[in-house]
């Protein structure tokens, strides 16, 4: 309990501190609120300590930097009776432009020994450089011209896509149109069927023969039409008696049975032909 209201003294006094003049937001002081700012204040401690450790550092790293820059200045002076404030413009100019490499090339002093292995780095990055450049400029003419394969193929498959989608486009109008002529037909012939079984019932209430009607009809041509292939061989090899010399009477009376038996068939089928048509 004790170390929960230590903590809260300690996160009052951080909270105080960090706002200021300004007034405090309100929050729900409770074990877990007091827990997480105890933790913000101790890790925003610890932060300020560096920073003013590191501030501290550079101000005494400053101070070195001025003590040994006069120094030097006195240095200078005693030995060669010189000082900045002597020098002309140019002069000025010179020294600003020497000091500025040195900080450039980031040398620990002016002198030629610095500046030589400096300019050596700089000239060896440099080459570098322009190696790193020239490889990205190799890299980036393959990717041009893949990117130009790329897009003849893309312009390619574009214009294929489109003749593609044309021919669906008449495929499909074909396909519908066959799709209503089959309808059409499939109306058409059920029309027919209903016409045929219409013309079949009247024609049986008439007292129609059985064997007239049309399924009898289509079996009695295809029965003419395998009778019309049996007769080739027959009348292929009644051709090879031909040649010989038949007895007139007996070739005439045969002629004539013949001739009866077809006027009977042929007549039969127009008959039955003649009932269909009614």
């Amino acid at each position: 309990m004790e170390a929960l209201e230590e903590k809260e003294a300690q996160v009052a006094a951080w909270l105080k501190k960090i706002f200021g003049d300004h007034p405090i937001p309100q929050y729900e002081v409770n074990a877990r609120t007091t827990e997480i700012l105890y933790h913000l204040s101790e890790r925003n401690r610890v932060r300020d300590r560096d920073v003013y450790l590191v501030t501290e550092d550079l101000k005494q790293k400053a101070k070195e930097y001025e003590s040994e820059a006069k120094h030097l200045q006195d240095l200078l002076m005693e030995s060669v009776n010189f000082s900045p404030a002597s020098l002309s413009s140019t002069g000025s100019r010179y020294l600003n432009a020497l000091v500025d490499s040195a900080v450039t090339l980031e040398t620990k002093d002016t002198s030629l020994a610095s500046f030589i292995p400096a300019v050596n780095d700089l000239t060896s990055d440099l080459f570098h450089t322009k190696s790193k450049n020239e490889e990205i400029k190799l890299e980036l003419a393959k990717l041009e011209k893949n990117l130009t394969a790329t897009l003849v193929l893309e312009k390619c498959l574009r214009e294929d896509l489109k003749k593609a989608e044309l021919h669906l486009c008449t495929e499909r109008a074909r396909v519908d149109s066959r799709l209503q002529n089959m309808d059409f037909l499939k109306a058409k012939s059920e029309e027919f069927r209903s016409g045929i079984r219409t013309a079949e019932e009247q024609l049986s209430a008439r007292g129609m023969d059985a064997s007239l009607s049309h399924q009898s009809l289509v079996a009695l041509s295809e029965k003419l039409e395998e009778l019309k292939r049996q007769t080739i061989p027959l009348k292929k090899k009644l051709e090879s008696y031909l040649d010989l010399m038949p007895n007139p009477s007996l070739a005439q009376v045969k002629i004539e049975e013949a001739k009866r038996e077809l006027d009977t068939i042929e007549a039969e089928l127009t008959k039955k032909v003649n009932m269909m048509e009614l």
